[in-house]
């Protein structure tokens, strides 16, 4: 053992060099590490001193244009510091489609009708209609309440933004110029409106009641088949022709289709049934009973005319074309000789509608509130409070597409109207204003 040592030993001094004993070297490192103590203890001496004796620094806030999170009673929030927080959630290449939107989006419960704004920029030399809900400033928050819009499909889709205060008030103003333009009274008639834009218009109007229709929106079993944009056009075409052909209000036509069925094309009233003294060819026979027949009867198409108004409605039109050239009517819109039941084309639909609405204006000596409210209830008990309701459309729609028309400079026969012009958004105006109230049009309330 010991030789062993002693051979480590000479090994480890002939390592270091000339030989050095171990004892000196390591004497050697205990007075550098005393001398670098010494030398090194007052300027550490020094720095702990300052240390705790320097104020301490305050802690650098974000920057004013990034988030705040913070939790306030356990809820977690992000800020905006700076701007408004916005949710963009339409955007259009049509103003009156936009508007309606607008108004519809007013009219919610679940949104503040003050918060909705409708703005106008013009880019590549075209007009773009866009519709923003101003929100809290927490992100989160603000998230969260559009996405339930979303789920419920009040709106397509949505994008959070922040804008300046100068660009939120520039908006405000052209809401409430949007919002002046398209309440104003007006007396001109549609059907003195250029044709072309008629119908363009109408379809807008078709197609915007037929994707807010609840049924549609919360895709109710069994869900109702959308209107194409193709589908929409030729609806309205038919509306405008059965309307001059019977000389009839085409907002009447609007009212009465949008408080039917909202320009579905879906039967109705499917347990109605009626009796009758005997069975006619077609006839659905649910029961017999002492020389009667009980029948089903009910009620098809956007205008929900039942089985057995539909022979009435065909017997008139046999009857009204000895008096009248059904010839000055497009083919497609022209009943045939024998009625089917079973397969009655969409467009002769609207003519008998049209001609079941001429026949009461004669009846009731051209009270268009009898008229329409007997349309649902009968000429014996006209419905007054549906009859309301149509006016209420009919009035809505018949203000909406006259000012649209005005508003892109067509003219109208009967009373000039003279709207405010809202320009294009550049974002410079510090400007304030606030949209109108809610309007008590109709794309506030919802049929269930």
């Amino acid at each position: 053992m010991h030789e062993r040592g002693a051979n480590e030993g000479g090994n480890g001094g002939a390592a270091q060099g000339g030989g050095a004993r171990p004892g000196r070297l390591k004497a050697r490192r205990v007075l550098a590490i005393c001398i670098a103590a010494v030398v090194l203890a007052p300027a550490i001496g020094l720095g702990v001193w300052v240390w705790r004796h320097s104020p301490a620094r305050p802690a650098v806030p974000p920057p004013k244009d990034l988030p705040v999170v913070r939790v306030v009673g356990g809820v977690t929030q992000v800020d905006v510091q700076m701007g408004t927080l916005l949710g963009e959630v339409g955007e259009y290449d049509d103003e009156l489609t936009a508007y309606l939107r607008f108004e519809y989006l007013r009219g919610l419960q679940q949104v503040n009708a003050g918060n909705v704004l409708m703005t106008s920029r013009e880019e590549n030399g075209e007009p773009v209609y866009r519709l923003y809900v101003i929100l809290p400033s927490d992100l989160l928050a603000g998230g969260a309440y559009l996405g339930e819009l979303q789920v419920n499909r009040y709106i397509e889709r949505f994008q959070l933004e922040v804008a300046a205060e100068a660009q939120v008030n520039e908006w405000k103003k052209q809401t409430a110029l949007f919002y002046e333009a398209y309440n104003k009274p007006v007396q001109e008639k549609l059907l003195s409106l250029p044709e072309s834009y008629l119908t363009t218009a109408v379809a807008r109007f078709i197609l915007f009641k037929v994707k807010t229709d609840r049924r549609v929106r919360e895709r109710i079993e069994p869900v109702p088949p959308e209107l194409s944009e193709a589908q929409s056009q030729e609806f309205a075409a038919d509306m405008i022709e059965v309307a001059k052909f019977y000389q009839i209000p085409l907002s009447m036509l609007l009212g009465i289709g949008a408080m039917e069925n909202n320009y579905l094309d879906v039967r109705g009233d499917l347990q109605h049934s009626v009796w009758k003294r005997r069975a006619q060819k077609g006839d659905i026979v649910l029961q017999r009973r002492r020389g009667r027949v009980l029948v089903s009867n009910y009620s098809i198409g956007p205008w929900q005319i039942t089985r057995e108004t539909l022979r009435y409605a065909h017997a008139l039109y046999l009857k009204d074309k000895r008096n009248r050239d059904y010839s000055e009517l497009p083919e497609r819109l022209r009943p045939p000789d024998q009625l089917d039941l079973d397969h009655v084309d969409s467009h002769v639909l609207t003519t008998y509608a049209g001609l079941l609405l001429s026949q009461l204006l004669e009846h009731f000596n051209g009270d268009v509130e009898k008229a329409e409210g007997a349309y649902n209830g009968g000429a014996k008990n006209p419905n007054p409070q549906y009859a309301e309701g149509v006016s209420l459309v009919a009035t809505y729609a018949h203000r909406v597409l006259s000012m649209a028309a005005a508003r892109k400079g067509i003219a109208v026969s009967e009373t000039p109207v003279q709207v405010s012009p809202v320009a294009a958004s550049d974002g410079t105006s510090d400007g304030g204003g606030e949209a109108g109230k809610r309007s008590g049009g109709v794309a506030a309330p919802e049929r269930p």
